[in-house]
């Protein structure tokens, strides 16, 4: 079997589900063009080449620029409604792309005065009108990039400073005037040039440019056929192969609906094939393209932004991810697994597999490239510079490579993507950064954590639950990335300082309960992509990828009630506390499939399933739970309940099998 069956049309889709408008031909060599100017003053900015101090010369004035060079895109990429998305280009759009060019351009070439005469205190009166202008330009394209909630929880927060002293009780603050709050957004390194800002700046873009490269040079197919070689054949195969794959194209991608596009065109196919439900091949694609987003060493923008929350560097967030990832395909890995040996779905067979051999020779380069990523990332800790010098380097294996060498059209594609990412992530991230702007500037974002405790009577279980809910709630409605700097700000020094939680544990639990979202309906945005590609139900395929990942939902309460689980500790404890959580997830992802490894299908008919299943289920979560702190039993009181639960579940599931079996045994006929 080969990758070059897949649809050619999933660049299509891709755009279809994110909305962006092809350009007219007179105007495509624009994305491009906007990529190559921010790679060179992204390096120049990075490597200090002072080639051009003009615009990296002042830390400010590169974000400024940033900002000044991707927003226009974001009014000729989407349209006003979405409804228009066929149509052309509306002269306001060419309006608002110009205006927005020329406002942020005034920022750029103020960004000296701005912040030696403290403009974002005292402005001048042009200043003042362009910030008015910037506000309303911001929302607006992060209503258009990033949706309505987003822009709807922006924009009112950022008006929040003009009635901090009438809102009620707990949330009221001192008062700003309409024009210190314009120039607090704008001029400010609180607000829109704030933490989001500067983490995308300084650390997202290069990131972001290697995973689009790595796509399009091939990446994609060569991981999938790495995927196919290894795994195609055993039972269940092609969607054990949509885990790895997608698994380690989204761990370097950092983008779910990407990965699900990337990987899914070929996975699902080859899952169908094998008598795999259109619904359940879509729900595997969606939970392995969001587990791929939560694994090191490249997790999306949002991890980024949560090293610089944080203020550590972000191999130690992307350290901390490994154990949580690892357990959370796992239980994905095992519940298909023990669905296929129920269902007795085989694998591919091995003269349609692509050979390991072969493949290996064609793509060995990646394998390198990844290396040498995860070496600067860990061993050298330059997280800033290393996925420059990786795409730099796999840029040059990649036309020594007969199979994927590039041309120019290649060249063009690849940066006109980069530019359209780049462009819907400055959106948000500016509209995200009001927000943050507006806490800080009524002070209200060192408070309202005690609100929050006083909300919750003290409890630390309550300001968990509350945080989980709270995080799926807005991941419903926002990106990830939104959804987890409002928490950050928010609820996280509540969760740290109310409870006494680690605070790498806090913000990976908001994170994880942020992802949530892609495979949970009523908007499961992971999972409709996927059924977009397996022609499913939307809805039915958001509940198959709900049932297959539902082991992601208690996985962060682990970590959060033992930071081992994230590395915090000592090695002892760490390998203790992991085992024991694998051997948890195994019983867990088992029961919910109904099938256990060694022990065979658990129970026939509905009342014995529920039994027996609900005995493994709750010994899973038993062993997985971390004992002592917050949760009553010590770590053997635990593990002596999950047995008692364990050994009659295992016992009564054979007691099962055997009558089953003999009450279906053929009969002898008497001669």
């Amino acid at each position: 079997m080969t990758t070059d069956t897949a649809p050619a049309n999933h660049q299509q889709v891709k755009e279809k589900i994110s909305q962006i408008r092809e350009l007219p031909s007179a105007l495509r060599w624009v994305p491009a063009t906007v990529t190559v100017i921010l790679m060179l003053m992204t390096l120049d900015f990075l490597f200090n080449l002072g080639l051009l101090t003009f615009v990296t010369g002042l830390e400010t004035q590169f974000y400024y620029a940033v900002v000044a060079l991707l927003l226009p895109l974001v009014f000729l990429l989407w349209p006003i409604r979405s409804s228009q998305q066929e149509q052309p280009i509306p002269w306001y759009d060419y309006l608002l792309s110009a205006a927005t060019l020329i406002v942020g351009g005034y920022f750029v070439v103020n960004a000296v005065p701005i912040l030696e005469r403290g403009w974002a205190f005292d402005a001048p009166e042009l200043a003042i009108y362009a910030s008015y202008a910037y506000w309303l330009l911001i929302v607006e394209a992060a209503r258009r990039a990033g949706g309505l909630p987003i822009a709807i929880i922006a924009g009112v927060f950022s008006l929040y400073p003009l009635v901090a002293d009438i809102v009620p009780g707990p949330i009221q603050a001192f008062p700003s005037t309409l024009e210190q709050t314009a120039m607090y957004h704008t001029m400010s390194t609180e607000s829109i040039m704030g933490v989001p800002l500067q983490a995308f700046a300084g650390l997202v873009i290069g990131f972001l440019v290697f995973g689009v490269v790595l796509q399009k040079s091939g990446g994609g197919k060569f991981f999938i056929n790495l995927a196919f070689s290894l795994l195609g054949h055993v039972r269940g195969g092609p969607a054990k192969v949509s885990i790895f794959s997608s698994g380690l194209m989204g761990s370097m991608s950092g983008s779910v609906i990407s990965n699900v596009l990337t990987t899914g065109v070929l996975s699902i196919p080859a899952m169908r094939r094998i008598g795999m439900s259109r619904s359940f091949a879509g729900g595997v694609e969606a939970c392995a393209s969001t587990g791929g987003v939560l694994m090191p060493p490249v997790m999306g923008a949002t991890a980024f932004v949560m090293a610089m929350f944080l203020d550590i560097p972000y191999s130690a967030v992307a350290l901390a991810a490994v154990i949580p990832s690892i357990l959370y395909f796992l239980g994905l890995f095992i519940q298909i697994d023990a669905y296929a040996a129920r269902h007795d779905i085989k694998g591919l067979p091995a003269i349609e597999l692509p050979s390991l051999k072969q493949t290996l020779k064609e793509g060995w380069y990646f394998i390198f490239v990844f290396a040498l990523l995860v070496w600067m990332l860990l061993v050298m800790q330059r997280e800033a510079v290393a996925p420059f010098y990786a795409t730099a380097l796999l840029l040059v294996l990649n036309q020594f490579s007969q199979h994927n060498r590039w041309g120019w059209k290649d060249v063009t594609e690849t940066l006109s993507s980069a530019a359209k990412l780049f462009a819907e992530l400055i959106a948000i991230l500016a509209g995200v950064g009001m927000l943050v702007g507006a806490l800080s500037m009524t002070g209200l974002s060192g408070t309202i954590a005690n609100d929050f405790i006083n909300i919750a009577g003290g409890s630390v279980p309550l300001l968990l639950i509350m945080g989980a809910v709270t995080s799926f709630v807005l991941g419903i409605g926002m990106t990830v990335t939104a959804a987890y700097i409002f928490l950050a700000v928010a609820l996280a020094p509540a969760l740290i300082q109310g409870g006494g939680l680690d605070p790498m544990a806090v913000h990976m639990f908001i994170l994880y309960w942020g992802m949530l979202s892609f495979i949970t309906p009523p908007v499961a945005l992971g999972a409709f992509a996927a059924a977009t590609v397996a022609g499913a139900r939307p809805m039915e395929t958001g509940l198959q990828a709900m049932r297959l990942g539902s082991v992601i939902y208690f996985i962060p309460f682990l970590f959060v009630l033992n930071p081992a689980l994230i590395m915090q500790g000592t090695p002892l404890t760490v390998v203790a506390v992991f085992i024991q959580a694998v051997i948890g997830i195994v019983l867990f992802a088992s029961a919910m499939q109904g099938y256990l490894m060694g022990v065979g299908r658990l129970g026939y008919g509905a009342l014995q399933e529920i039994i027996i299943r609900s005995l493994i289920l709750i010994a899973g979560l038993l062993l997985a739970l971390p004992g002592g702190g917050m949760v009553p039993l010590s770590q053997w009181e635990l593990i002596g309940l999950a047995l008692a639960a364990l050994v009659p579940g295992i016992l009564l599931a054979r007691l099962s099998q055997r009558y089953h079996h003999r009450s279906h045994a053929p009969t002898a006929i008497e001669p």
